[in-house]
């Protein structure tokens, strides 16, 4: 069973966090937590595929965007984290500083350290008729090739810092607003025959056997194409593309970060892919939050405790 290890009450501006950890097999799966009425709670069907994924949840509440415009993601850290990029495909062995950091692995290893990551990644999305190559692969890979070709999408500050937490950490993430999603989420692999709208151009995702965050009660209707039981929700975004219904825009209230990391080593750097979107968003949002959720029980309790 999954308990909480770690908790901060919240205040204004300030970062509440808690770990929540289980045990190896993901039969015993079927978490659903809440501690506050605002936050959001997410649950993991029972399926043996999901022990090889761990999420981190990270709660903005309280968006200020015109705060955003000028602390959250500037230049600076944007500067940063390409040229953090470009030295990681160069095979640099450590960062321009001569520091060799945890938190920023591929800065620190080079390419070799990209490639175990991305390889780990693409496992963990492994699953029946999904292949995580060309068009289907994950986010992570196409922020990083966006970056290396001087393309790296803007599209809003607060998406904008998960984009560069992504490329930083090779994890692929998510963002979207919580209040068109509702509070309840749920965590399981598409169904045959699911699908949703990626783009504003209309293009679609087909989600069968793709690991999907999905919607238990969202609070508006969704354009997806949702096969399963309605306790088993509605997917509204995935380490590969999101959809265009819960899509963060200006003027939103609150929004949910998802960042997908596989279990083992490779997921070690799931804490401070968190918190730096947390520090990163924070200074204009009202309060932040992150859980993780862990199968590795004695890991995650080496680790945090």
């Amino acid at each position: 069973m999954y308990r909480a290890l770690k908790y901060r009450a919240p205040k204004s501006g300030a970062l509440r966090y808690m770990a929540l950890i289980g045990d190896a097999d993901c039969t015993s799966m079927g978490l659903l937590v809440q501690f506050f009425s605002m936050m959001p709670t997410l649950e993991f069907v029972s399926d043996s595929r999901l022990a090889k994924v761990k999420l981190a949840l990270v709660s903005l509440e309280g968006l200020h965007w015109e705060l955003a415009r000028d602390l959250v993601a500037p230049q600076s850290l944007f500067d940063e984290m390409m040229a953090q990029a470009r030295q990681s495909a160069a095979g640099a062995s450590r960062p321009a500083n001569g520091e060799a950091s945890m938190a920023m692995p591929n800065a620190a290893s080079g390419a070799k350290v990209v490639e175990r990551r991305t390889h780990a990644v693409r496992d963990m999305l492994r699953n029946g008729s999904y292949k995580p190559a060309g068009r289907a692969k994950p986010s992570s890979e196409y922020l990083l090739a966006a970056a290396l070709e001087g393309d790296f999408p803007q599209v809003n500050p607060f998406v904008n810092a998960v984009n560069l937490a992504s490329l930083k950490y090779l994890y692929p993430m998510s963002i979207f607003d919580a209040d068109k999603a509702g509070g309840a989420l749920v965590c399981r692999l598409g169904a045959a025959g699911e699908s949703y709208v990626f783009n504003s151009s209309g293009q679609t995702i087909d989600l069968e056997d793709l690991l999907c965050v999905c919607a238990k009660e969202p609070v508006r209707d969704l354009d997806v194409s949702a096969m399963g039981p309605a306790e088993l929700g509605i997917p509204i975004v995935n380490p590969v593309r999101d959809s265009m219904a819960t899509k963060l825009f200006e003027g939103a209230h609150n929004a949910i970060v998802i960042i997908y990391a596989p279990s083992g080593t490779e997921g070690a750097d799931l804490e401070h892919a968190a918190a730096d979107i947390a520090a990163w968003c924070g200074p204009a949002c009202e309060s932040t939050d992150i859980r993780i959720f862990d199968t590795e029980a004695k890991k995650a309790e080496r680790k945090i405790i």
